[in-house]
C-alpha cells in the first residue's frame, strides 16, 4: 500500500518520490537493462564482486584487485539490483563535466578549431561511454548518429553534442 502510494505521488509530481525510470527514455531503460543483464553473470538480479571479476575477465581484464571490485560495489548504498543501477547512471548523468571541460576533450582531436571532427574519431575513442560488448558499442554509436548525424564529408558538430550533454536539449540555430 505504501509503495503503491508513493508510486502514485511521484505520478502526480507530489515530490514524495522520485521515480528513477522517469529520468530516461524507454529505449535508454532498454539499454541499461541490457547492460545490466550482460553484467549480472550469475543472473541473480543483483551485481556482486563475482559479477564485475568474471565481466571484466570476460573482456580481458584478467587481474583486477580485489580492492578495486568492493570500491566498485561500495558506490551503491546497499545490493545492487537494477533499480539501483540505473539510480547510480541518473546520479552520474547528473554530474555530468561542466561544457568547457568536455569541449577541451573534444578539441584535443581538432587542431584547426573548426567545431568538428570525423566521426572515425568517435568510433574508435572512449567518447561513447561505458562499452560492455560490441553490441552495445554498435548501439551508442547507432543511437548518437541518429542524434547527432555527420555531414557528407563525415564530420560531427561535438560543440552540439557537448551542449546537450551539459544542457539536455539540442541547441536553437
Amino acid at each position: 500500500m505504501l509503495k503503491n502510494l508513493l508510486c502514485r505521488r511521484a505520478a502526480a509530481g507530489d515530490g514524495g518520490s522520485s521515480n528513477v525510470f522517469s529520468m530516461f527514455e524507454q529505449s535508454q531503460i532498454q539499454e541499461y537493462k541490457e547492460a545490466f543483464t550482460i553484467i549480472d553473470q550469475n543472473r541473480d538480479g543483483i551485481i556482486s564482486k563475482d559479477d564485475l571479476r568474471d565481466v571484466l575477465a570476460s573482456m580481458g581484464q584478467l587481474n583486477v584487485k580485489n580492492e578495486e571490485l568492493e570500491a566498485m560495489v561500495k558506490e551503491a548504498s546497499g545490493p545492487i539490483n537494477f533499480t539501483v543501477f540505473l539510480t547510480m547512471f541518473g546520479e552520474k548523468l547528473k554530474g555530468a563535466d561542466p561544457e568547457d571541460v568536455i569541449l577541451a576533450a573534444f578539441k584535443v582531436l581538432d587542431p584547426e578549431g573548426t567545431g568538428t571532427i570525423k566521426k572515425e574519431f568517435i568510433i574508435y575513442s572512449n567518447f561513447t561511454g561505458f562499452l560492455f560488448t560490441t553490441r552495445l558499442i554498435s548501439l551508442q554509436v547507432k543511437n548518437m548518429w541518429a542524434a547527432f548525424p555527420p555531414d557528407v564529408a563525415g564530420n560531427v558538430d561535438y560543440k552540439n553534442i557537448c551542449y546537450v550533454i551539459t544542457h539536455g536539449e539540442e541547441k536553437e540555430e
